[in-house]
């Protein structure tokens, strides 16, 4: 879409800001902030708030548990159409919104700067002209100390566009419409995204649980939550399945594995840096070509892979491997069958403890399980019907995820031309 722009423009005299509208001039960020420091004396339990992906937010009852009232003494109080900017640690952080423009009365953390807005200045279009800057990485300029933290100065000093308040006004309904239009279309796009996932797991699961022919004869499985499977195919227990491998790391040399329920079993460094690593991996379990592994306390979410990896590699000793040794050539069949919700189910049952994070299948409630098995050659047949449909869900998928960013990137684009008067609007 082509927009009008201003009839001339002037050197605004700021590297990052360029040419500005003629008419408009530049004022220090002190004529249109004060300071905000009314702190929650009272120790009153408020409405409490966060700022999550550049939205004020009002934070769940359940996310306030272990907050003593005596903790809320240190809140700073919040009023409508204040302003809320996360100031620290902006080298390790140059992706999340750190900008939010608050709708509700409430308490926010003293961690965070408070920007009322003064007589003449519109809190709206002042959010979006900080919003850009944010999402530019030009507040990243003005941090200051080791961590690059800004402060109440380095927004007293901010270069701030003077423009009449109706004109602020009308940029600011403008943008308020289109990132409105913006973000339903990109909420489309995420819809669309999810179905496809979902239909594309439909079409997997019944895969490896039905077969690839719709007319097959089918049989009662004598497995009353596994139903009816095809008339040639097996049940059989795991245990005669898969064998547990003991095998550990002598000397901790070979590639540190990773579970990432997105990319699979992975070499850890190629996919993270940050993650904690023990001093050692010796001791470390071995994983061999088409083992099988799963984290014991992630059963009851499905999270096992198989590994595509022609060398050796070790995982934490609190994983579990497995090899087939039995009716199953290629442990990526099991990987599919077992995010199947009937059998991620069954793993929670024989799963041991209550606590979310300490609920651990073990080998021997594994190995008591059965599974139907299809001929070894119709699980080649799925696995690559599989591996067809889901490149094909994928391509899609991926088209919309590009289509996402870019109106992510014209959104950005947008805000920053209207608020900096690259375009006219008003």
């Amino acid at each position: 879409m082509m927009f009008e722009k201003y009839d001339a423009y002037k050197d605004s005299g700021v590297e990052w800001l360029g040419n500005i509208p003629k008419e408009w001039s530049i004022k220090p960020g002190l004529v249109a902030f004060s300071e905000n420091k009314r702190s929650n004396k009272g120790m009153v339990r408020n409405t409490v708030l966060s700022l999550s992906y550049g939205k004020i937010v009002i934070k769940p009852e359940e996310k306030l548990v272990g907050l003593v009232p005596e903790s809320f003494e240190t809140y700073q109080l919040v009023e409508p159409k204040d302003i809320i900017i996360r100031c620290t640690d902006l080298q390790n952080d140059q992706t999340s919104l750190r900008t939010g423009l608050a709708k509700d009365a409430g308490i926010i953390t003293s961690a965070y700067l408070n920007l009322k807005v003064k007589r003449g200045y519109s809190s709206k279009y002042l959010h979006y002209y900080l919003h850009a800057l944010d999402t530019t990485k030009v507040l990243y300029k003005f941090g200051s100390g080791l961590r690059q933290n800004l402060s109440f100065l380095d927004f007293k000093r901010l270069p701030i566009l003077d423009i009449p308040l109706v004109q602020q006004n009308q940029i600011a309904c403008f943008l308020d419409q289109k990132t409105l239009e913006i973000d339903q279309a990109i909420a489309i796009k995420e819809q669309q995204i999810a179905l496809l996932n979902e239909r594309k797991q439909i079409v997997i699961q019944k895969a490896v649980t039905q077969g690839l022919d719709p007319n097959v004869p089918m049989k009662d499985s004598g497995v009353e939550w596994i139903g009816p499977i095809p008339e040639h195919w097996e049940i059989k227990k795991l245990k005669y399945v898969l064998e547990e491998r003991s095998e550990r790391s002598r000397d901790g040399l070979e590639p540190l594995l990773m579970m990432s329920q997105i990319h699979g079993l992975v070499v850890r460094s190629e996919y993270s840096d940050k993650a904690e690593v023990a001093a050692t991996t010796v001791g470390n379990k071995l994983v061999y070509h088409n083992d099988l592994v799963f984290n014991k306390l992630k059963a009851h979410l499905g999270v096992f892979f198989g590994s595509v990896h022609n060398f050796v590699g070790s995982v934490s000793p609190d994983y579990a491997v497995y090899k087939p040794v039995k009716y199953i050539e290629n442990s990526k069949f099991l990987e599919l069958l077992f995010r199947n919700p009937l059998y991620i189910k069954q793993f929670i049952l024989r799963s041991s403890g209550i606590v979310e994070g300490l609920i651990r299948l073990y080998t021997t409630e594994l190995f008591d399980l059965k599974i139907a098995i299809p001929p070894n050659q119709e699980q080649k047949d799925i696995l690559n019907f599989v591996e067809q449909q889901s490149v094909k869900f994928d391509e899609v998928i991926e088209n919309y995820l590009q289509q996402i960013e870019k109106l992510k990137e014209y959104k950005t684009t947008l805000i920053n031309d209207a608020v900096t008067g690259k375009i006219k609007v008003a």
